[in-house]
């Protein structure tokens, strides 16, 4: 009964307009107010500020500087074999694989289209048919900043306007096609493994997608697709990160 109010609300609730006004709370540099936000949410999360460079709640101007806050260098050692993969988020593995064509497996007897992940780039889409995935969930508590699994040369960038559902496991299991439908920022690379796509997925409350090379991709939300492209490696104007290094932020 429970998860099925909690679904309803998903359809219900405004979350654009829920969205932006958190993104709005977020961003403001409110002093104690911001330090007594910071420290119920730390509570409520049981987020473990010891990993932080900066462990003094006091220290964060803004919810957002806390949210996003960088890890100490020693608390996520880089295993620098070149033929492995490192995580590219510090969250959950909630699904992995191989897409079965055209499909991704989102939950437990439901899919979701390759292609509808790209927006409809078949051309993006036949570069990873029958490729692998891993979807990664970030909670609350988690470090909210996204690195390279792999050295990469950056392609292309896509900007995807669309629903901001929450993204856990009750939504994965009920809401079809989530990660096809959310807000999201598809980022391909070139890499010594072939290409490689990182899709940042937006949710009810992320107030922003961000990344190293351009910045804040969204707000503002205009409702279009945008794309940006960059040349090979060794171009001007190329952009290439190494294994572990950041790649952006929600």
């Amino acid at each position: 009964m429970l998860n099925s109010f909690k679904l309803s609300l998903q359809y219900i609730l405004p979350k654009l307009w829920l969205t932006r006004l958190a993104g709005w709370g977020a961003s403001k540099r409110a002093g104690w107010l911001t330090k007594l936000v910071i420290d119920l949410f730390v509570k409520y999360y049981k987020v473990d500020m010891t990993e932080a460079q900066k462990p003094d709640t006091a220290s964060y101007r803004t919810f957002n500087d806390f949210f996003v806050r960088p890890l100490r260098d020693d608390v996520r050692p880089l295993n620098t074999d070149p033929n492995i993969l490192v995580m590219p988020a510090d969250g959950v593995i909630s699904q992995l694989g191989r897409i079965e064509e055209d499909k991704i497996l989102q939950a437990k007897g439901h899919n979701y289209s390759l292609e509808a992940l790209l927006a409809g780039n078949y051309l993006m889409a036949d570069k990873f048919r029958n490729g692998t995935f891993v979807t990664t969930y970030l909670s609350p508590r988690d470090y909210h900043r996204v690195h390279m699994p792999c050295n990469g040369i950056l392609r292309e960038m896509i900007y995807v306007p669309g629903d901001l559902f929450s993204v856990n496991h009750l939504t994965a299991q009920n809401v079809p096609n989530l990660f096809a439908r959310n807000e999201r920022v598809i980022c391909l690379f070139d890499t010594e493994f072939g290409p490689m796509a990182q899709i940042l997925v937006g949710a009810t409350i992320v107030g922003s997608i961000e990344t190293v090379w351009a910045g804040t991709i969204t707000p503002p939300r205009e409702g279009i697709i945008k794309r940006w492209t960059w040349p090979e490696g060794e171009h001007e104007g190329s952009v290439a990160l190494l294994k572990g290094q950041e790649m952006g932020a929600l």
